[in-house]
């Protein structure tokens, strides 16, 4: 059985540091607004948990903020310890499209390497404007389906089994086709 955290209790962490985030810049909603290119009301909503944030929010936020969508995650757990048991691996899915990522590294706010298993289900459309980090590497290793991977204007097709390694500086689309979808593990370097 999965350990997952309640999705209120998880939006509710979330909310607490994406306000701490913009509080720590001395950013006001209009500046967070302006920089990410979310809506001001969105913000707020989210800030007050009245929500739950979609991947391309987060993707918006954590590049306006400099992070990974994983260091942002990693935010709201506690602790750390070098190991962490499967069942213990902090589970999030998108409320909009299903995606869904499992934070396999053990948290850990001081280390820079971090692994995600990700299931993106059929017929997913997500895209990023921007990386979180300008140069962010990255490996892809597409563990089932079909993913079609688009980085700054060049696209990818990957089988299961290919892997893909690129470094970050632009827009970025994951697209699973109508019948299938697609489980890859990512790693940040």
């Amino acid at each position: 059985m999965e350990n997952t955290l309640p999705d209120d209790a998880l939006d509710h962490r979330l909310a607490q540091r994406l306000k701490a985030l913009r509080q720590e810049r001395g950013w006001s909603l209009d500046d967070l607004a302006k920089r990410s290119a979310v809506s001001r009301a969105t913000l707020s909503r989210l800030e007050n948990a009245e929500v739950s944030a979609t991947t391309q929010v987060l993707g918006k936020l954590c590049s306006a903020y400099g992070l990974t969508l994983s260091r942002l995650m990693r935010m709201v757990e506690v602790g750390f310890a070098p190991l962490i048991r499967r069942a213990d691996q902090p589970v999030w899915t998108d409320p909009a499209t299903g995606f869904t990522r499992r934070s396999v590294s053990p948290p850990a706010q001081s280390l820079a390497g971090e692994v995600i298993d990700a299931t993106l289900p059929p017929g997913t459309d997500i895209a990023y404007d921007a990386p979180p980090r300008p140069g962010l590497e990255h490996h892809l290793v597409l563990l089932e389906g079909e993913l079609l991977l688009t980085l700054e204007g060049t696209a990818h097709r990957l089988c299961p089994g290919d892997c893909l390694r690129y470094q970050l500086f632009g827009p970025s689309r994951f697209q699973t086709p109508a019948q299938t979808g697609a489980r890859y593990l990512i790693f940040f370097v």
